[in-house]
């Protein structure tokens, strides 16, 4: 997959580019439906399934304290973007002065004199241009007089509601982790760094790689299963995964910071992996967050979560 740097590194024409525009946050399914009839109608007349993007999301430039917390970093996106089928993805970035831009200058001059596509398809709710002017009906109008089609994705709908970032974004924060799953089409994750905590789970016979998170949205306090796997290259190679119990929350049984961490301990894991990427999926919530009185019984909670997160994940 291809990458450019927004729109003025592209340099050259691209071949008959079929497009997509939109911030794109999960990659949900409402997403990867757009994304299947992008690459199908490419791939139909060889042409480049092409994804203009935006780097920081608009709200964190136009609004920041109103700004979304962000479901996958830029790297997630792209990794997800190229599973998808994307040869192109252009990584427009978003400034003051690019947001002033009007919504027929940018349909013109950005999306038509730069990637020159001859489709191009947006989801129900697509808004662009200068104070969002930009609509369905002028994007469908202008569209044809410059030479490309233009069609809409209408709403994807799943047995938990409307597919969206922001209702994904509820679900995580009410710890409805597999709900959140079937909205996204895949297990939600987090990356990180391993950075050296205070070893209390090595004592009690569980050590656990502290993550030092680069996602925006950890799930509501718990316990959940899933997988951890590590992203860059060492040894153990990147790749490598293993069953995984991860903890988020305040430790309560340990302090009262109040701070928000993501502690996974790896199942059947023997090593270390400190200063290492790695990233841990939750697949399913096994139970709250909460205080124990003691060390001892929260060791055994601890074996009763690995041993269901064994049944759960298959392990």
């Amino acid at each position: 997959m291809e990458i450019f740097r927004g729109t003025n590194e592209i340099d050259r024409q691209l071949v008959r580019p079929v497009l997509t525009v939109g911030n794109f946050d999960g990659i949900h399914l409402g997403h990867r439906a757009i994304l299947e009839k992008v690459v199908d109608r490419a791939r139909s007349f060889s042409g480049r399934a092409v994804v203009h993007t935006f780097e920081p999301h608009p709200r964190k430039v136009l609004q920041p304290g109103k700004a979304p917390r962000l479901l996958t970093t830029l790297d997630q996106k792209l990794e997800l973007l190229e599973a998808a089928g994307a040869d192109v993805v252009v990584v427009e970035p978003f400034t003051l002065e690019f947001a002033k831009t009007p919504a027929d200058v940018f349909i013109r001059d950005v999306l038509h004199e730069r990637i020159a596509p001859v489709e191009v398809y947006v989801g129900y709710d697509f808004h662009f241009g200068r104070d969002r002017e930009g609509s369905m009906r002028m994007l469908t109008e202008m569209g044809p007089r410059l030479g490309f089609a233009v069609t809409i994705i209408p709403e994807v709908t799943v047995s938990a509601g409307d597919v969206n970032s922001t209702r994904i974004r509820e679900l995580l924060g009410g710890a409805q982790v597999e709900k959140a799953n079937e909205m996204l089409g895949r297990c939600y994750s987090v990356r990180g760094v391993v950075v050296v905590g205070e070893q209390r789970g090595r004592t009690l016979g569980f050590p656990t790689a502290n993550l030092e998170a680069e996602n925006e949205v950890l799930p509501a306090a718990g316990v959940y299963a899933g997988r951890a796997c590590l992203v860059d290259p060492g040894d153990p190679e990147a790749g490598s995964s293993w069953g995984a119990v991860t903890n988020v929350g305040t430790r309560p049984t340990f302090e009262a910071s109040g701070r928000m961490l993501a502690e996974a301990h790896l199942i059947d894991f023997e090593g270390d992996v400190y200063g290492r990427r790695i990233e841990v999926t939750f697949e399913h919530h096994l139970r709250a967050e909460r205080r124990f009185d003691g060390v001892d019984a929260l060791r055994e909670q601890i074996r009763a979560d690995v041993a269901e997160a064994r049944r759960r994940v298959s392990l």
